[in-house]
């Protein structure tokens, strides 16, 4: 017997024959009663379905990105703007990958080992990777990029984090890496994105870098590219990334990212304001309150770089009067220039080793009042032989025939904040009397042919620290010339010796006791003014989910890290399969 049966309830037929001949009042008042019995069944369902459910994050769904600049170098091991790091965040992946809360999780890694004497990484591959073009991963995958970022021809900024480092192939899905000598910040190299040996094994190191795959990538990260559009010159004005399916870490939610490319922050903002793209990074301070708008979240992070003025005293002599460095020190007020420049947006910074990381040193209390610092600046040149010139510059007599002025120039980016950084260390340096031209160069111009060649007298400008500060590849001598980036060309062996120590020990306040003595080292000999440790704008759209768990990165292009988790549409699923959907 059936439940109907059991319960006697009447059949469909019986329901309709009742109906028909029921009075139109009776009828009004059944069907009344039968709409509130339905409603009130149906309210029940949704709220228990409500208490017994959880909101989670589903596929599909685009995001439209705005950045500033062209990506020429799609490429880990090329990579130099942020164009191009963006990219890469999206369409590469390592063995492993920053978890955007100040560490690291596995990515290709299955699992990795350690030996005790520090000196060897032994990686396992997770099964079944492929690249976006279908092939399998391997070790020898790996083997091929590290080797490719330790040549010295191909210039990689890559090199210093593997040189001394060899690899082994265990098996293909088993790689080793023999160091040297402990190096307690490795695993943060094993965040470089990793090449397709099979497409990239052709290319010798020096033909490497006009290769069409730096701009037509093949990776293995959460997205890939799907097409891009050039503009009438041929220059990239978008891509399109569509989520990896078979991505290490799962799909990612977002079924399309749109990166869009502008020349101009004032044409990224543009873009922004109509409504052209949904988010956009690297907002400058000055623009922050032009460009709010309904439905936008701000997130602001404190970034691991320190900003400064670089002293080369190979290029303009007068750097090497250790009073003249002291006394530009002396006319700095950093606090003038962080409210003014920065609109109140950095962290002032008078040591290598920026706030937040191992080793951190506290800086002065408050800058110097500008009156003090300019009459202390010119006491001390003063003092050590400089007098005031008929024109205002100060000038020394070194020998018979040879005079130093205190004249030279500042190289520095054209992003705002920098230009307006230079003009006001060119107004308090021209205080003391001190004559100082800016330069302003393209951030590619300026990297290609300023810095790598070591072109300029002083240099304005910003050095990512990361996660785990490791300053030996800014101020190590060995470092001095490109593709090293110690960009003040500061020589000091009891630096040296401690940059070299710090690398090997693992206990982290003996670490912060090594790096405090080298940052007084530095401090000591003024090879740089230092200025500032910079926020990073990131404004994005409010329907974004996912980006509360953007904690902390260590670079712009990181914010990406773990974008395959983000959102933008949503679903009810029931507490007890939440498990199985994760």
């Amino acid at each position: 017997m059936n439940l109907k049966d059991r319960l006697n309830l009447p059949s469909s037929q019986e329901i309709a024959y009742v109906l028909k001949h029921l009075p139109r009042k009776e009828k009004i008042i059944f069907l009344s009663l039968a709409i509130i019995c339905a409603g009130s069944i149906l309210l029940f369902l949704w709220q228990t379905n409500d208490k017994i459910s959880v909101t989670m994050p589903d596929t599909g769904g685009t995001l439209e990105e705005g950045v500033i600049g062209t990506p020429r170098f799609i490429n880990p091991l090329l990579a130099v703007s942020d164009a191009d790091r963006d990219m890469t965040a999206l369409i590469y992946s390592g063995l492993m990958r920053p978890d955007n809360k100040s560490g690291l999780e596995m990515d290709f890694a299955e699992k990795y080992e350690i030996s005790n004497d520090g000196l060897e990484y032994t990686f396992t591959l997770k099964q079944n990777l492929v690249w976006h073009d279908g092939k399998p991963i391997t070790s020898d995958d790996i083997i091929f990029t590290v080797q490719q970022a330790k040549d010295p021809v191909l210039k990689s900024n890559k090199r210093a984090g593997w040189e001394g480092v060899t690899t082994e192939k265990i098996d293909d899905r088993t790689v080793k890496f023999i160091l040297e000598k402990p190096y307690t910040p490795f695993l943060e190299n094993t965040t470089m994105g990793i090449l397709p040996s099979h497409l990239w094994k052709e290319a010798s190191s020096e033909m490497m870098g006009f290769s069409d795959l730096n701009t037509n990538p093949v990776g293995s990260g959460p997205y890939q590219i799907s097409s891009m559009s050039r503009d009438s010159s041929g220059i990239i004005s978008s891509a399109t990334l569509t989520a990896n399916k078979k991505f290490a870490l799962g799909r990612p939610n977002i079924d399309k990212i749109i990166v869009r490319f502008y020349s101009s922050e004032e044409k990224l903002l543009t873009a922004y304001k109509t409504g052209e793209v949904d988010g956009i990074s690297a907002v400058t301070p000055q623009s922050l309150e032009e460009i709010k708008r309904s439905g936008s979240n701000i997130k602001i992070f404190s970034l691991p770089r320190i900003f400064g003025i670089f002293f080369n005293k190979n290029n303009a002599k007068i750097f090497a009067q250790k009073e003249v460095r002291e006394a530009l020190e002396t006319a700095t007020d950093k606090k003038k220039i962080i409210d003014e420049a920065l609109k109140g947006f950095g962290t002032r910074l008078d040591y290598p080793i920026p706030p937040g990381t191992i080793g951190t040193l506290p800086g002065e209390n408050s800058a110097f009042s500008e009156t003090a610092s300019v009459d202390d600046a010119k006491k001390l040149l003063e003092k050590n032989g400089w007098k005031m010139g008929s024109d205002g510059v100060y000038e020394k007599k070194i020998s018979r025939n040879e005079t130093y002025r205190l004249s030279f120039s500042i190289s520095t980016s054209n992003v705002p904040e920098l230009k307006s950084a230079a003009e006001l260390i060119k107004s308090m340096w021209g205080k003391i009397g001190a004559r100082v031209e800016v330069m302003v160069f393209e951030i590619g111009d300026l990297n290609q042919n300023i810095i790598r060649p070591r072109k300029y007298d002083a240099l304005l400008f910003g050095e990512v620290v990361g996660r785990d500060p490791d300053p030996f590849v800014f101020w190590h001598s060995s470092q001095r010339n490109d593709p090293g980036l110690n960009i003040a060309m500061y020589t000091n062996i009891t630096a040296d010796k401690l940059l070299e120590k710090a690398r090997t020990i693992s206990d982290e306040e003996r670490r912060k006791e090594i790096y405090e003595q080298f940052q007084e080292e530095v401090k000591k000999d003024t090879p740089a003014v230092f200025l500032y440790s910079p926020y990073f704008i990131y404004i994005i759209p409010d329907s974004l989910g996912g980006v509360e768990k953007l904690e902390s990165i260590t670079i712009p292009s990181e914010r990406f890290a773990q974008a395959h988790k983000w959102y933008l549409d949503t679903k009810k699923v029931w507490k007890i399969f939440v498990k199985k959907e994760n």
